[in-house]
């Protein structure tokens, strides 16, 4: 399974930007797929996860100003991310699992290579 993750840059506060993943090497048809990012200094962070039906999770406080969702014929997910703010600086990695759920502490199998996002105030 190869994730392959774009779309990442620098943007104002107030920005937006959507990100892409990209899967290959197998049918993605019962993975959830999903981001997490790393700020520097700080521990990784759960963003956003959606399954196969398009059920999403997001994490805490994130949900509103940040949108995910999946092309399942295209093997892609995105990230829309509206209203960026400098603490949403970090490097934005997706992620895969096979899985039909979304657990609470989710640990994702697949990991891609990560999109650095910075956002100047």
């Amino acid at each position: 399974v190869q994730l392959q993750a774009s779309g990442g840059g620098l943007v104002q506060a107030g920005g937006s930007l959507r990100l892409s993943c990209a899967a290959s090497g197998r049918t993605f048809s019962s993975f959830v797929m999903g981001w997490f990012r790393q700020a520097p200094g700080k521990e990784r962070e759960f963003v956003a996860a959606i399954r196969w039906s398009g059920i999403s999770r997001y994490g805490d406080s994130l949900k509103g100003r940040f949108t995910i969702s999946r092309d399942n014929a295209k093997n892609t997910v995105y990230l829309q991310m509206n209203n960026l703010k400098p603490e949403d600086t970090a490097v934005y990695y997706c992620a895969a699992e096979n899985s039909l759920s979304i657990p609470i502490q989710w640990a994702p199998d697949y990991w891609g290579q990560g999109t650095l996002v910075t956002v100047s105030s």
